[in-house]
């Protein structure tokens, strides 16, 4: 395993990158997830956003963003001026010309994830290891479930 330079506390491996919020920046603003952890399917950010801060009204002209709120309460504003509140665990899917922005309605820092690509989706292409009989999910403590 090895650090990146640009992003030292981001451990790598062979065909996987890991990191946490603080190992991508500091502060408020973006945490640049693609770049750190090297992700190149789609794009992806994290954002921290301070309490009563707005981002400005936006749209794309290709990609379809995905918002998952993992801390903290926001308002998204449409640009046909409707809001919806956001609250921890929320997810919000945009298409790309419509205009958007969030604010930060809580009393802390809100953290949202922003995830954004397009041409769809590739389909179930999971598989397990030779021999296998596939994913499923098990107990870690050996005492039986899942």
């Amino acid at each position: 395993m090895q650090a990146s330079t640009d992003y030292p506390d981001v451990i790598r491996g062979e065909g996987y990158a890991i990191g946490d919020l603080g190992a991508l920046g500091e502060g408020p603003g973006f945490r640049k997830v693609r770049k750190g952890l090297e992700v190149t399917a789609f794009g992806v950010n994290a954002v921290v956003l301070p309490a009563g801060i707005e981002t400005g009204f936006h749209a794309h002209e290709l990609q379809e963003e995905l918002y998952f709120v993992h801390r903290g309460t926001l308002e998204m504003e449409f640009g046909d001026g409707t809001v919806q509140l956001l609250e921890e665990g929320s997810f919000a899917r945009v298409d790309a010309p419509t205009m958007r922005k969030l604010r930060n309605v809580g009393e802390g820092d809100a953290v949202y994830l922003c995830v954004g690509g397009k041409d769809g989706y590739v389909g179930r292409d999971g598989r397990a290891p030779e021999g296998d009989p596939g994913p499923r999910a098990t107990r870690i403590d050996g005492s039986g479930g899942g």
